[in-house]
This record gives C-alpha cells, structure tokens and sequence, in this order.
C-alpha cells in the first residue's frame, strides 16, 4: 500500500518538526530547503513550556536532543540594572509543569532533522510553486524535479512565497519600527545564570544563557527600516555600551567576532490574520502563517505548535478506505479544515500580544518609558507569571 507522500517547502524548525510528526505518521516526506546546506552558525531559541509540551507529543526531547540551559530567573529589567520584573523558573516547572529551556538553534534544527529518514531533506531546491489541480498538488521546484503530493507543508519562512500566491489581497508585512542584532558568545566566566531583557528609551538588550556556556544576545532600537552601519559591532557598544552590568564586559566580547557573526533584520509580522491557514492540500505554518514580533519568544514555539497538531489531525500516512483499499480523498482537506479551525485563532491572538508587548518596550518619551517602567514594577511577580497562562498552557491536541 502505498505512503501519503508530504513536501514541506522550508527546513527551518517548523517545516522539520512537521516533517519530523508527518514521518512518526506514517507519511513519507520531502522537506526541500532552498538554502545550500544546513546552517552551522546562528543564535539561540527559547522553548517555553508549550512548545516542549508539543515535542514531547511527538517523542522529541529537546533538552537531550540539543543540549539546554534552564536560567534560574527570568525577568525585564532597566537600563540601570534594577529589576522590573522577575520569576524564578522553579516556580514556573510548577505552574506549567516545565521549565523554559534555551538551545543553540543550529544544533536543535541538526537533531530534528537527524532523525528524518535519510535524503529526506533536498538541499539547493526552492519550493517556487504548487499547482493544486483537482486535489492532485504538484510542487515545482527550482534545482530539483516536480513532485507530486498528498500534502503540502508552506513553511517557507516570513517571505512565504506561497503565502503571496495563495492570498494575494493579504496585506502582507508590517513593519514594526525596530531592527534587531543577534549574536552568539562564549562567556562561561562571566557566571551568566538570569535570562533577562533590559528595556531603556527605544532600545532593548536581550540575554539567554546556552548549555554549552555560549550566550545568546539581542538587541532592537526603533530605527527606519533598512538602516544599517559600517560595523554592527560598534553600533552596539554605541547604543548600549553604558547599560548595566554585565552588558558592557558582553559587548567587549562581541567586539572579538567577525562582523558577519552579528545577524541584523529589520523586524516585521503579519500586517492581519490570514483567512485561512489552509487552501486545498496546502497548509501553512509559522512565520509563513503568522509571521509575529519576537517579544514574547512565541515565534518558534507557535510554529511548533502548529507542526505538530497539523500530523495530530491529518490520517495516518498508510491509512486506506478498507472498502475498495484506497486512501480516503476526503480526508486530507477535512484535516486541514479542522487545522486551520485549531490553530487561526490562537495564532493570531499570539501575534497581536507580541505586538502590543513590542510596543511597550519600544517607547520613546521619557515620561511614557518612566510610567510604563512603573506600572510593570507595580505588577507582583506571582501576578506576572500568572499572566503567562494564556501562552504557556495554551497548547492542546484537538480531541
């Protein structure tokens, strides 16, 4: 009998968890991936308590599969080091069950896709179109052949190809105002144990501790798009080099590493929900269905999330109508329906939080920044933490 057949058009952690859930279905996959080869520098990823939730739906252990950091305090500073708000991360492993974790990105997506089969993933093959005839999808592709699919997965990232072709009255991207630095460095002697983010007027610098001692840093500043310098580096040490300890000793190290090590991307979502996360046999996930700020570290999680009740709800990969020994057509859309009825609404809600928490680290004014700093000291830790409910607690496999 043969396998329903999945393409997933981008290999990034959404296109191969779904990859990786469609492959412990029964599917057969291809993921193709338009980059070269698979990334071996990058920065970090958060997995909070929802996305390893959803691994574990699927029998992925991230913490063992990649290594993993769980920082004893969470928390939003200011840009003279006093604490705003602040949760220990043993309270949240009681609360929601687990602790967030942090994983080099490059070695969570190398272990996802270690446990495809082998030649799962084309390489150097764009995904530049899928003619969806009849429900009989044909993916087109530019440094690979044509394939014919049972499903296709648009995980083709922010700029969603597909995305454009399938809703072309979306209104697509909307700029955010900011741009955004990562980076990666290794600073095990700085004894770096808090993830934390410090807000100041218009500017924000992020830190997550790595297992293997490295340190994740971000930063944003509200700026017109497309502004760049001649050395990222020093516009880091001139934006933030006189915040708090230990951000200075921080950027003396990013100073040591090779310009093209500190990523910059200007930062945008979705400009409105899509009106379906689904359209024949495609389904879209992650930032190619709900592209969003990266305020709340939802971005990866939700694509996960989405991955994975998108395999929950589809048929087995081997499944067949026992009456005539066929596979049952109507299945794959009616899954993909009830997909896009799982995820739309949280997604999107997801998104407009991100947004709206952006915009409160974004203020400019003075007084605004004062009052707003105010009014998150005035919020009681537990009370904080509550808060997080909605996210952290949100992921559920349709019954």
């Amino acid at each position: 009998m043969p396998e329903r057949h999945a393409v997933v058009a981008g290999a990034g952690i959404g296109g191969l968890t779904a990859a990786l859930a469609l492959h412990r279905r029964g599917w057969r996959v291809t993921v193709c991936e338009r980059a070269p080869e698979a990334p071996t520098t990058g920065a970090g990823i958060g997995l909070a308590p929802n996305a390893l939730r959803a691994l574990d739906a699927i029998g992925v252990d991230a913490a063992r599969a990649a290594g993993s950091a769980i920082p004893a305090t969470m928390g939003v500073r200011r840009s003279d080091g006093r604490w705003l708000t602040r949760s220990g991360t043993a309270d949240m492993a009681v609360r929601y069950g687990t602790a967030p974790i942090a994983v080099p990105r490059p070695e969570f997506t190398a272990a996802l896709a270690a446990a495809l089969p082998p030649g799962a993933i084309r390489f150097g093959t764009a995904v530049t179109a899928v003619d969806d005839p009849a429900g009989c999808p044909t993916v087109r592709t530019e440094g690979g052949p044509d394939l014919s699919a049972d499903l296709v997965v648009a995980a083709d990232g922010i700029n969603s190809a597909l995305r454009r072709a399938y809703f072309p009255a979306h209104a697509g991207l909307h700029y955010l105002g900011e741009t955004a630095w990562r980076t990666l460095v290794h600073a095990p002697d700085l004894g770096i144990s808090a993830m934390s983010e410090t807000w100041g007027r218009g500017r924000r610098f992020g830190v997550t501790p790595l297992s293997d001692g490295r340190l994740y840093l971000y930063a944003t500043a509200v700026v017109p798009a497309g502004t760049r310098s001649a050395d990222p580096r020093d516009e880091l040490r001139r934006r933030f080099g006189s915040w708090h300890d230990p951000i200075p000793a921080l950027l003396h190290r990013v100073s040591r590493l090779d310009p093209a090590d500190v990523l910059q991307n200007d930062l945008y979502d979705l400009a409105a929900p899509l009106p379906s996360l689904h359209h024949g046999r495609i389904a879209w996930l992650g930032d190619a269905a709900h592209a969003m700020a990266p305020n709340l570290g939802q971005g990866g999680c939700q694509a996960i999330e989405d991955a994975v009740v998108l395999a929950h709800l589809l048929p087995p990969g081997d499944s067949a109508d026992s009456a005539n020994n066929v596979k049952n057509a109507d299945s794959v859309p009616a899954a993909l329906a009830a997909y896009t009825a799982a995820r739309l609404d949280r997604t999107d809600a997801v998104r407009v939080r991100a947004r709206r928490v952006g915009r409160l680290g974004a203020l400019r004014n003075p007084l605004a920044a004062a009052a707003r700093d105010l009014a998150v000291r005035a919020v009681p830790d537990r009370l904080a933490l509550r808060g997080m409910d909605g996210l952290f607690n949100g992921f559920r496999l349709p019954g």
